[in-house]
């Protein structure tokens, strides 16, 4: 089972909260920092830390120890959650 998964989203975007609804649906437990509500310099540094992992800087990017998946990929997210 997945041992670390954090989910950069934005409260506005549909594919992120089916992702939060999955995740959920799933029972694990995950960090989610809605991008849009942050301000300043807190939501750059973490706009860099999604950079660091998704250069196109779009969202939902999920990620689940050390696999990244960028948009509401279910099977993708499952695969991973089982690893």
């Amino acid at each position: 089972m997945a041992e670390k998964i954090k989910l950069y989203a934005l409260t506005t975007c549909i594919h992120c909260r089916n992702t939060k609804e999955y995740l959920k649906d799933c029972g694990v437990d995950y960090d989610c920092v809605d991008v849009d509500a942050l301000q300043g310099e807190e939501r750059e540094k973490v706009l860099e830390e999604v950079r660091q992992v998704n250069p196109n800087c779009t969202f939902p990017t999920l990620v689940i120890d050390d696999k990244v998946i960028v948009g509401f990929r279910k099977d993708e997210i499952e695969e991973a959650l089982k690893r």
